[in-house]
């Protein structure tokens, strides 16, 4: 799509749609996107829109990430040659990590839920009697925003209606407890209780009894020149930083001081 349609307008109206976490929202995003471009539109429209809008995620996942990041990394790691000695570190520095945290959260969990519980506090609750706040259902743990459902995490509606309820002498929870438990420190301590042991070198491993040696594919290596930079996306500029960009820039001769050749072309 980057190659076919560019512009900022276009790229954050997509975003706009793919974080929408309502189908009313994301229909009027929709709607919205046409009016910039009607072919980007109907491309658009062919994928299906349960893998990429928020709107339409059935929650299973308790995540709004849009990206495929935590792919690309779990990928990355099974290309390692020690992928068991890099696991092995893995836990010990997590391990590290888990044995200074306190609190019912995991630290990321605590800092997105801050930021959550700040914008609820310019929120005003209004109750109805019969555990709903406006929009937020207590009794169901719902909220009309789908925030809760999508994230697990309390949305600011959720965090607002829970703070009415208690100032108004109710039972309730602790905010921090309607988050999902996911997201609680206990759950990532149990995710990296178990350990790897080390295993000993090659030089001490058992012969096999295969009868026969499995041998790595023939190396072939490729035409031309190997490629030493990364591949640029279509719309990262590219200039490098602090290097001005040759290009468009005329040259100039040093012998006959003309320009659109240099002295090694030269015919003067």
């Amino acid at each position: 799509m980057k190659k076919q349609w560019k512009g900022k307008d276009l790229s954050d109206q997509l975003w706009e749609c793919g974080r929408a976490t309502t189908v009313n929202h994301f229909n009027r995003a929709m709607d919205e996107l046409k009016k910039i471009n009607e072919e980007a539109h109907a491309w658009v429209c062919k994928i299906p829109v349960n893998t990429w809008a928020k709107s339409h995620f059935s929650g299973r996942a308790h995540t709004d990430c849009l990206l495929n990041n935590l792919c690309e990394v779990f990928n990355s790691k099974l290309h390692e040659e020690y992928l068991r000695e890099y696991l092995i570190k893995r836990l010990r520095v997590v391990q590290k990590e888990i044995d200074k945290c306190e609190g019912l959260l995991n630290p990321i969990a605590t800092t997105v839920f801050e930021k959550i519980k700040t914008d609820a506090a310019k929120y005003v609750a209004k109750y109805n009697g019969a555990g709903k706040y406006y929009v937020v259902n207590l009794n169901d743990q719902s909220c009309g925003c789908r925030f809760l459902e999508i994230t697990g995490f309390p949305c600011r509606h959720v965090v607002c209606a829970i703070w009415d309820k208690i100032e108004n002498g109710e039972n309730a929870p602790h905010v921090d407890e309607w988050v999902h438990p996911c997201y609680r420190l206990s759950t990532w301590k149990a995710i990296y209780f178990n350990k790897i042991d080390p295993l000993n070198g090659r030089s001490m491993w058992p012969k096999s009894d295969c009868p026969f040696t499995l041998h790595p594919p023939k190396h072939r290596t490729q035409v031309g020149r190997p490629k030493k930079k990364r591949r640029r996306g279509v719309d990262e500029p590219n200039s490098q930083a602090g290097r001005l960009s040759r290009k468009y820039l005329a040259v100039t001769c040093s012998k006959c001081h003309n320009k659109w050749h240099n002295s090694r072309t030269c015919k003067g």
